[in-house]
């Protein structure tokens, strides 16, 4: 069976210097009050944005986010925000840091849901790279990358290590009268689905065609029904899988093109399709718009090869995945998929690459690019989306 009128959507990376780690109770010291060359006096004169400015930008952009990370490991009164080091010629404004101040309010009731939930971070880093300036007139515009990692505190007990996740966003300076810049408005330019983020993932309806097979959505309550999987000795090697997607979570395979950023797409079906080969799916070749049809290369790759339901609807058709009753019971190499605003269309593709003795799965994925977040963690963060679990 064809598939001519529906297209999937999915959800639309140089490091500058680390950071020492947060170890129980955070403390942080204040940034320097940045100067980053001499105001303009005329008002009538557009300011410029030399080095200086620009290492500025990247620094409060540093700051601005590393506020973020640490709400989640600490909470947000526990040292003073280290935004609170720029005034000046670089610094927030007014609207701007009353909207940080919320987010990191929300960050740290995040924080407090996971606590119950099971889940604690210890340490965190976030380090941040600029890789664009543009200029017009009094507005600047930052594009920025940022890597974080953050390191588990042992709750259940069998956590991994760390999880991790980079993510882009894209800073807004304006100039005011006296050519100071303020930082007006930061939007992340991935979907929005790293674990310090709080906007909304961006998603685009497609056309549903209802004649095509439809998952039954998981349940998300903890703990789950058994459900054992056998790891070993099929004919599928899902630790090889699990191996693919934690060796190229952010090294991306040049083997294969990268479909980050291309519109309200991205790259996570792709992404998880690559480790699903590497533990042993075959190629099931035909037209590329068929979705009883499965294959990928550097040069042409199936609509079910990269696309969150054309993925689904072969999966079931070709029995190679079956829906599991809820979420906590994936293993190694299943797969997890969210439709975000519930309108009937998946929006995002996840592969488990650990589970831990106490029964969490913890997922792998691209878009943003994000290594071991827990699902309790995705639940948390989306408590509103739906849930589709399969066993690969």
């Amino acid at each position: 069976m064809r598939s001519t009128n529906v297209r999937s959507r999915e959800l639309s990376r140089t490091r500058t210097r680390g950071r020492a780690t947060i170890v129980g109770a955070a403390v942080a010291a204040l940034l320097p009050t940045w100067s980053a060359g001499a105001a303009v006096a005329d008002v009538a004169d557009d300011p410029t944005v030399d080095a200086r400015t620009r290492a500025t930008f990247q620094q409060l952009a540093d700051a601005v986010l590393t506020d973020r990370t640490n709400a989640l490991v600490t909470g947000e009164r526990s040292a003073k925000p280290l935004t609170d080091g720029f005034t000046g010629d670089v610094r927030l404004s007014a609207g701007t840091a009353r909207d940080e101040d919320a987010a990191l309010a929300a960050l740290d009731r995040r924080k407090d849901l996971l606590a119950r939930l099971g889940e604690k971070y210890r340490a965190a880093d976030t380090a941040v790279t600029l890789d664009a300036t543009r200029v017009t007139g009094r507005t600047a515009k930052a594009t920025v990358t940022e890597t974080t990692t953050l390191t588990y505190d042992k709750v259940r007990g069998g956590e991994p290590r760390t999880t991790g996740f980079q993510a882009r966003h894209e800073l807004t300076f304006t100039a005011d009268r006296h050519g100071d810049w303020q930082l007006t408005a930061i939007r992340d330019t991935g979907p929005g689905i790293a674990v310090n983020t709080l906007a909304k993932p961006s998603v685009k309806a497609p056309t549903v065609d209802d004649t095509m097979p439809s998952a039954p959505r998981a349940a998300t309550t903890y703990p789950a029904p058994a459900k054992p999987k056998t790891l070993t000795g099929t004919a599928l090697n899902y630790r090889a899988m699990a191996t693919y997607a934690e060796k190229h979570w952010r090294d991306y395979n040049k083997d294969y093109p990268d479909f980050s950023g291309h519109g309200a797409g991205g790259d996570c079906t792709n992404f998880v399709s690559q480790a699903l080969k590497a533990g042993g799916w075959k190629h099931v070749p035909g037209y590329v718009y068929d979705y009883t049809r499965w294959f990928g290369n550097a040069e042409i790759q199936s609509h079910s090869f990269i696309g969150v339901n054309e993925w689904s609807w072969f999966a079931q058709n070709s029995r190679r995945a079956t829906s599991l009753a809820n979420v906590y019971q994936m293993d190694v190499g299943d797969v997890l998929q969210i439709d975000f605003d519930k309108d009937g269309s998946k929006d995002h593709t996840m592969i488990v690459t650990y589970r831990s003795p106490q029964g969490v799965p913890y997922l792998t994925y691209h878009s943003n690019d994000t290594y071991r977040r827990s699902l309790s963690s995705i639940i948390a963060s989306y408590r509103t989306s739906a849930y589709y679990a399969y066993r690969t």
